[in-house]
């Protein structure tokens, strides 16, 4: 390696992207149910009483304005995108499988909130089905344990910014970023077939930069949070593991409240990679997906 690659390469280890403090704001909110009439507005009355719990909606006061759709007004997913596209909501509130029995598996979100995820850009706070009765006695409670999840979690500032508006005052803001272990061993195997390369070596320092990134942007936000979220507290999960199992695993242990994930990707229009199969399987709590 030259001097000239080494100094490049210095220069790119120490450059960061620094957290940026943007919370959100939802003056609409649009609560979503396939349900009507007494049902339909115990169900809302439910929901009203978790929403009033959010700090994110504490600055909005006496401006923030809360509509329903009920079941009646909507059939077709169709029919949902319209009523969205005609209320401009800032935050979507609802559950899996809209006027669908499929709440008695879990194989899928439903058709309806699938295309309205996929279609549109507001985010979606989903909710366990109110039939199902999968939802964990600690969820819909209060938010005092947010999981903010990314495969890339520097510079994941819409992401961070949302747990922490949704984290209550004395709670705990979960900051996780998790390598995929076989992933990492791949590329470890494949390095190791080139004979220039001591691979141990470049293990040992692959693992530390992919460490050491995350690591680096999570204390960014404790700073800064410190600052302007003093009543919360921030906690770093960095880590390699089975994405999928492991994060299953995070979220029982810690009995994690609200789970935010990014749910899109510029280039594509279905719902992320690993972002479905957990959004699939967290029956039990609520998820904001962004």
């Amino acid at each position: 390696m030259t001097k000239v690659d080494q100094f490049e390469s210095q220069f790119r280890a120490a450059g960061r992207e620094p957290f940026r403090y943007e919370p959100p704001f939802f003056d609409r909110i649009l609560i979503i149910t396939d349900m009507d009439g007494q049902e339909a507005q115990d169900w809302r009355d439910e929901i009203a009483a978790f929403l009033s719990a959010l700090p994110i909606l504490e600055d909005s006061g006496a401006n923030r304005e809360i509509t329903m759709v009920l079941g009646a007004e909507f059939e077709t997913e169709k029919d949902l995108l319209d009523l969205v596209d005609e209320k401009k909501p800032g935050l979507v509130v609802t559950y899996r499988h809209l006027h669908s029995q499929g709440w008695q598996w879990h194989y899928s979100l439903g058709e309806h909130l699938d295309v309205l995820i996929g279609a549109t850009s507001v985010p979606v706070l989903v909710l366990p089905h109110p039939k199902a009765r999968t939802k964990a006695p600690h969820a819909q409670q209060d938010t005092n344990r947010v999981m903010v999840m990314t495969d890339h979690l520097t510079g994941a500032h819409e992401l961070v910014n949302s747990g922490a508006a949704l984290c209550q005052s004395q709670g705990r803001l979960f900051l996780s970023h998790l390598e995929d272990s076989p992933t990492f061993e791949h590329y470890v195997a494949a390095i190791g077939k080139i004979p220039s390369i001591d691979t141990e070596n470049a293990r040992i320092k692959l693992r530390e930069q992919l460490i050491k990134e995350p690591t680096d942007y999570i204390e960014s936000c404790r700073q800064i949070l410190a600052d302007k979220r003093p009543g919360i507290e921030v906690e770093a999960i960095v880590d390699f593991g089975r994405r999928l199992e492991t994060y299953q695993s995070l979220i029982r242990d810690h009995e994690i409240d609200i789970l935010v994930l990014n749910a899109h990707k510029d280039d594509q229009l279905a719902m992320r990679g690993l972002v479905y199969p957990l959004a699939v399987d967290l029956r039990h709590i609520p998820l904001l997906l962004i």
